[in-house]
């Protein structure tokens, strides 16, 4: 890209590709289908893939030697385990080079007010993962917390340093808004990244939540959204 180009554009494709986290999260996705997304996502060059755990190791296979990380979910999509299954679900994740993992918090407990369990299960996870010198996104499905139970879980995520605080699963009955987005990034301490996740289906979509301080998305449409984002830049389309 030239120098020019780079000046008068409002962004670079790096720039949008390293916001993007390839999910390959849907249960009726085949190993083919697997396959197919962890080279997609290398081909794209994208942030990470996150895929579900019993594909992880063979994802961080297809990954290995690029700059796209291999992440997984952790007490997906409810977040009901109990703490001592999420931790070996962790171990087992770390252990099959997962670099980045997504962790839902406990609904049930953030909903009943019992902030201490919530806190200790938070802290078990992330501490396992940065022994490892390995990422942990907390996600906290905003679509059932009020703007009271959400604060206080930004709180919680900026005291015990976890790396990203994350809107939603995408499988709950909502996921990312521009309200929740300015939230989290005003109640979260500047360590904290904050990753939206449900609804970013499109460029545009993925450009406003940039704006909004997101630097992390999750996104199933990722060809889609940077075969646009290459068009707009007068790039030629990548060949997956």
């Amino acid at each position: 890209m030239s120098d020019a180009r780079r000046s008068t554009s409002p962004f670079a494709y790096s720039d949008i590709a390293k916001m993007i986290d390839h999910s390959l999260l849907n249960p009726t996705l085949t190993a083919a289908d697997l396959e197919a997304g962890c080279r997609l996502a290398r081909a794209y060059d994208v942030a990470s893939v996150c895929i579900m755990p019993f594909a992880l190791r063979r994802c961080a296979d297809v990954l290995a030697g690029s700059t796209v990380k291999a992440s997984t979910t952790i007490g997906f999509p409810h977040g009901g385990s109990v703490t001592a299954i999420k931790l070996a679900e962790t171990l087992q994740a770390l252990e099959d080079g997962g670099q980045e993992l997504d962790m839902v918090v406990n609904i049930s407990e953030v909903i009943s007010g019992h902030w201490e369990y919530v806190r200790a299960e938070i802290r078990a996870v992330t501490e396992a993962t940065h022994a490892a010198e390995q990422k942990v996104k907390v996600i906290f499905e905003n679509c059932y917390l009020n703007d009271e139970q959400k604060i206080r879980l930004c709180e919680i995520c900026g005291d015990l340093g976890v790396d990203w605080v994350k809107t939603s699963t995408g499988y709950g009955s909502g996921g990312a808004t521009i309200e929740d987005l300015t939230l989290m990034r005003r109640h979260s301490p500047a360590h904290v990244q904050v990753k939206a996740a449900g609804g970013v289906r499109d460029l545009d979509t993925l450009l406003k939540v940039r704006e909004l301080g997101a630097t992390r998305c999750g996104a199933s449409r990722t060809q889609e959204i940077l075969d646009e984002a290459n068009r707009r830049l007068g790039l030629r389309p990548i060949d997956p």
